[in-house]
């Protein structure tokens, strides 16, 4: 009887896990390699996946429509800041937290589940100062359903000018890939803010990483980062400036 119910609870996570990082992209692989054109190998995904990025060791080609509309006419001269949400800007979960800022239902496979999400210490700070010095986008591998409301109740300033979504990413060897030559903004004025190496694994120069936030109350790395964002929105490319903090 006992390795009965260990065998249940057992199964009860694996499928809760499922769920979830179906739901969410929190359970990624951080070993994604850059994209190679002599790549012959193929990973098996389920149906539910967009097709893998290369097709017959080829790389995907550029999308006809660019992912992102026409820059607005408040955001010229400004540069565009791509921001990644969960474990960058929240962190979500299926297990109930007292502390919640927010609870968000999510309907899965007919099923309503209640998805539970801590703020990242001092993001409302950190949004409100993007909005006004960049244009902000939210780029997510998380699906839409969970991603969107959460966004909702995130942003109260407006300060996203669009939402990008996993249908929007390239499935590329096993991660979803944020593919900033699809945004239709100049690479060199475009910026990736996420905490996870296999998201920009296609742009690294255009990164500035963060580290993964699950539920520390003590954590400033959104509030130290406001003074370099704010010297960053001066420079003309963003190449040198994030190679000088790549290299600390």
């Amino acid at each position: 009887m006992v390795l009965i119910s260990q065998s249940n609870s057992c199964l009860k996570k694996q499928r809760s896990r499922s769920i979830f990082s179906t739901l969410l992209c929190c359970f990624r692989s951080y070993n994604a390699e850059p994209p190679s054109c002599n790549n012959n190998s193929s990973s098996s995904s389920s149906s539910s996946l967009p097709a893998p990025a290369e097709e017959n060791g080829e790389l995907p080609k550029s999308p006809e429509k660019f992912l992102l509309p026409d820059i607005n006419t408040s955001d010229y001269g400004r540069k565009c800041v791509v921001i990644d949400l969960d474990e960058t800007l929240v962190h979500s979960s299926f297990k109930p937290i007292s502390n919640a800022d927010f609870i968000v239902p999510v309907e899965i496979d007919g099923t309503v589940h209640q998805v539970y999400v801590l703020k990242r210490p001092h993001v409302d700070t950190f949004l409100q100062k993007m909005g006004e010095l960049f244009e902000c986008v939210l780029f997510t591998a998380s699906l839409a359903k969970y991603a969107d409301p959460v966004a909702d109740l995130l942003d109260q300033w407006g300060v996203f000018r669009a939402r990008l979504f996993r249908e929007s990413c390239v499935f590329h060897r096993g991660n979803y890939v944020k593919d900033l030559s699809r945004l239709g903004r100049e690479l060199s004025k475009v910026i990736i803010v996420d905490n996870s190496p296999a998201s920009y694994i296609f742009h690294p120069e255009n990164a500035v990483p963060v580290q993964s936030w699950f539920d520390d109350i003590t954590d400033t790395e959104l509030m130290d980062l406001i003074p370099f964002f704010e010297g960053l929105s001066k420079e003309e490319d963003v190449y040198s400036v994030l190679q000088n903090l790549r290299s600390r």
